[in-house]
């Protein structure tokens, strides 16, 4: 079994900036996928950031030039810089992560961790 622990979430104001962490724990191999994800009030979960192993990233466009996604592999983690946050970006947002285990792939989720942004 593998948890994934957030970290990082609050409430700032427009403008302002937060950094997301989420650390990968138990049975690894090696992790193929981190990204992450949010949801808000009555949307349907989408993708924020993604990150592979090999170091490459993708973004919703919604948030490029403001986010940046990345990861520490020795640690297990991966972090979401956010800046210049706008009242749009409030919602939960999710680690996800695609691990080997035992010869297959799993896939795991956060518990979320609130993001607010208001003033």
């Amino acid at each position: 079994q593998v948890q994934l622990v957030e970290s990082g979430g609050g409430l700032v104001q427009p403008g302002g900036s937060l950094r997301l962490s989420c650390a990968a724990s138990g049975s690894i191999f090696s992790i193929d996928a981190m990204d992450w994800y949010r949801q808000a009030p009555g949307k349907q979960r989408e993708l924020v950031a993604a990150s592979r192993s090999g170091g490459n990233t993708n973004y919703a466009d919604s948030v490029k030039g403001r986010f940046t996604i990345s990861r520490d592999n020795a640690k297990n983690t991966v972090y979401l810089q956010m800046n210049s946050l706008k009242p749009e970006d409030t919602a939960v947002y999710y680690c996800f992560a695609e691990v080997r285990q035992y010869g297959s792939s799993y896939r795991y989720w956060g518990q979320g961790t609130q993001v607010t942004v208001s003033s």
